[in-house]
């Protein structure tokens, strides 16, 4: 009998034990890697979008979410070692702020789920196999707008009535710049002005390609963006000052640096879409069933400081249209 007892012990201590272990065990903290090319200062705000989005979604960056950052700060030939090390760490997601960088990623792993929260042309550069059925691993958001370029020539024409000839800077070494160039280049012509496209590579390029754009004799610059030219925003800002040059920029972060003008894709928006995607792959969606979706936001912000640096006044018409105007 006292041997009955004892096994009947065991029995109801096993049961009772199991489920005790079993809830003490951790649970699984999803990780997020932020892959960026530039410098964290270049994305500050849109990577508070996206985490604030994220807790929108009841994601807490600590808490019940890991982010894990890295930076090329502009080296480009760092990213491929620091997407292989987020891939180490075995994240569950990697989002993608660039071309430069989704390539790197997309070459580091074909498992890991890559969210693109910005790409100039991922069909072009061959991310997905179409934008409403990706068929990979990656997914996410395109910057394409192909009326963007004509836009931002006909707001430079308009701000420079005598313009006649626009330098173009840019990155020849990322792949996303070249679709915004060839409409850049179509936009130009219907408009009868000259672009002088120049190379930044590297931030010691920065300087002379001002210079070279002075030589030129170009009225404006309209800045393409890339991970050099985006890095050192302050610098650019400065040298087009100098130079007397008003400029168009690619993303606002410019103008918020002194710069005088940009119009384009609302980058916060993106990124805040871009916490969709992550939701959706954490709740167990493919991102070769997601489609990648496309810009349905866009801002033109004005800096009268930087018009007044350089004796340029913005006519009262594009003033009014302006979503924001710095004073």
């Amino acid at each position: 009998m006292n041997r009955k007892i004892f096994v009947w012990l065991l029995v109801i201590v096993s049961l009772t034990s199991a489920p005790l272990s079993q809830a003490q065990q951790p649970t699984k903290i999803p990780r997020i890697g932020f892959l960026v090319a530039g410098v964290p200062s270049a994305v500050a705000a849109r990577f508070e979008a996206f985490r604030q989005a994220l807790r929108e979604l009841g994601y807490i960056d600590g808490k019940n979410i890991v982010i894990e950052s890295r930076y090329a700060e502009g080296k480009l030939d760092r990213l491929p070692a620091l997407a292989t090390e987020l891939v180490r760490l075995k994240v569950d997601i990697i989002l993608s702020a660039g071309t430069a960088v989704t390539r790197p990623a997309s070459e580091a792993t074909k498992v890991i789920p890559i969210v693109m929260a910005q790409d100039s042309d991922p069909i072009g550069n061959g991310f997905v196999a179409s934008l409403s059925r990706p068929g990979g691993n990656i997914t996410g958001l395109s910057t394409y707008y192909p009326e963007i370029s004509g836009k931002q020539l006909e707001l430079l024409k308009e701000i420079v009535p005598k313009l006649s000839r626009v330098a173009v800077l840019g990155t020849s070494t990322v792949p996303g710049d070249l679709q915004p160039l060839k409409e850049t280049d179509v936009a130009a012509r219907a408009l009868g002005l000259k672009l002088q496209y120049l190379d930044a590579l590297a931030f010691k390029d920065i300087e002379s390609i001002f210079r070279e754009a002075s030589k030129g004799h170009a009225n404006a610059v309209l800045v393409l963006g890339g991970a050099v030219l985006n890095s050192h925003r302050p610098k650019v800002v400065e040298l087009a000052a100098r130079s007397r040059l008003p400029a168009i920029y690619n993303v606002p972060d410019f103008v918020e640096a002194g710069g005088l003008m940009t119009y384009g894709v609302s980058f916060i928006d993106l990124y805040r879409r871009a916490a969709t995607y992550v939701d959706k792959i954490l709740k167990g969606a493919k991102p070769a069933d997601l489609p990648v979706e496309q810009p349905i936001k866009f801002e033109l912000v004005i800096n009268l400081k930087a018009a007044k640096q350089i004796g340029l006044t913005i006519p009262t018409n594009v003033l009014v249209r302006a979503d924001k105007v710095i004073k």
